[in-house]
């Protein structure tokens, strides 16, 4: 009976972290498409939708014309996007200077019509309606 319950302990111990991380892979999922939403948006110059579909925590801390004018002076110089592929995603519960929730920080390698190389990194956060929200975005 003790070897039983022992046996049992065990498998409940390898299998918890398993499906936690198939539980974050759905996450990750679900952000990423948000983000490519997101990141659609910007592409084609519509930064007020893009402050519009970004998260709360975003929009409670930059006005939709100061998005405008930031996101037009970053990324109109560079031109077209050519290419952009998901390079990598990590699932975090909290990051410095940010509220404890549910974040995935993505990068992107782009490619645009006037700077053959970029990493584009997204943070998404799970908004407060339960919804993955663009929360940060920076590029290099």
């Amino acid at each position: 009976m003790i070897q039983k319950a022992a046996c049992l302990l065990l498998m409940g111990l390898i299998l918890a972290p398993v499906a936690a991380m198939a539980q974050n892979a759905g996450k990750e999922k679900a952000a990423v498409s948000a983000a490519e939403k997101w990141l659609g948006l910007v592409d084609k110059a519509e930064y007020g939708a893009s402050w519009k579909e970004s998260a709360s925590y975003f929009r409670g801390r930059i006005t939709e014309p100061k998005w405008a004018e930031m996101a037009k002076g970053v990324r109109g110089p560079l031109g077209n996007l050519d290419s952009r592929k998901l390079a990598n995603e990590t699932y975090k519960s909290s990051l410095p200077g940010a509220p404890d929730g549910e974040y995935v920080i993505m990068q992107f390698d782009a490619s645009f019509a006037n700077k053959k190389s970029a990493v584009e990194t997204v943070t998404a956060v799970m908004d407060k309606d339960g919804a993955w929200r663009v929360a940060g975005y920076f590029i290099r």
